[in-house]
């Protein structure tokens, strides 16, 4: 019973964390629709006040629903095709744009039938909607750029005496030489005697980490016997195995040389398969994504 409860440690804590956040989205979006309801864009200024309070919070809630999914989509596909973020963002608003824009024309009308718009309505309709929808999106990542660092030292905080971290997809040119890293960084050199990391695995999956993957504000530890997720930046993660011979491959990524087994390539995308891992994956192995900047030094180290 003691195993299980640890084990349900993890997904308590990601479950708790979702609903602050969505919480906290949620709170953003309400000042947000009374923002736009006070200034009233677009014409609704000549609604009463109340009208557009209604009209504008209702607006923002749907929006959030809409929009908020896409950055799943976003994140998912960074990872497998390592593309970058500001077009796939574009993409992604431009696509969940279109059932906001019918969405609202509806309810402009709600209850009446609404009429055929035309050609020249419905662009500016999805126009508006894209200005508007676009803009938050943009906030909210700023928002989460900015934040991503304090929400992570919540529940494990960071080695003593650390300057502000750099951000998470630049990668050390020494990543498993802890002493040149600290040249670097400013940091002192990370004592294994006090190491948060191992400290936060159970203890049936050891200590042979084989591969750190990023998901939003945690990090999936991976192990010879199984994985499981900790509350830190893979930053900070990568700091607390700099004894073991490994290196970043990807901005969401740290993985272990000895535990590569095999390298995939799917046209100009390369994978490094990792060795058998009890952690759940389909394949039962794991494979990381190389980011393309990264291709020419693994060919040189010689990993691929």
């Amino acid at each position: 019973m003691a195993n299980d409860s640890a084990a349900d440690k993890p997904a308590i804590g990601a479950r708790a964390a979702l609903a602050r956040r969505v919480l906290t989205d949620l709170a953003i979006m309400t000042v947000i629709g009374v923002f736009l309801a006070v200034i009233g864009p677009f014409g609704s200024i000549e609604e009463p006040l109340a009208m557009r309070l209604m009209t504008w919070l209702t607006f923002s809630y749907l929006g959030y629903f809409i929009y908020s999914p896409m950055s799943y989509v976003v994140e998912r596909l960074h990872v497998v095709l390592d593309l970058p973020l500001a077009p796939l963002w574009f993409a992604a608003v431009t696509v969940a744009t279109v059932p906001m824009t019918v969405l609202i024309f509806f309810i402009q009308f709600m209850p009446n039938r609404p009429p055929v718009p035309t050609l020249e309505e419905a662009l500016t309709s999805y126009f508006y909607v894209f200005v508007i929808g676009g803009g938050v999106t943009l906030l909210f990542n700023f928002i989460s750029a900015g934040g991503q660092g304090s929400k992570s030292d919540v529940a494990i905080p960071s080695p003593p005496q650390q300057t502000e971290p750099a951000a998470p997809d630049l990668i050390s040119e020494h990543p498993s030489d802890p002493v040149a890293q600290a040249k670097e960084t400013g940091e002192a050199p990370t004592d294994n005697s006090a190491n948060t990391l191992l400290d936060a695995l159970p203890p049936e999956l050891g200590s042979e980490i084989i591969a750190l993957e990023m998901e939003d504000h945690y990090v999936r530890v991976h192990t010879a016997l199984g994985s499981h997720l900790v509350l830190m930046r893979l930053r900070d993660a990568i700091a607390q195995i700099g004894d073991i011979d490994g290196r970043q491959v990807h901005r969401s990524w740290w993985v272990a040389r000895l535990a590569v087994e095999d390298v995939k390539r799917e046209g100009r995308n390369i994978r490094l398969v990792l060795a058998h891992n009890e952690s759940g994956h389909e394949s039962g192995r794991i494979e990381a994504p190389v980011s393309r900047a990264q291709v020419s030094e693994l060919k040189a180290a010689g990993w691929i």
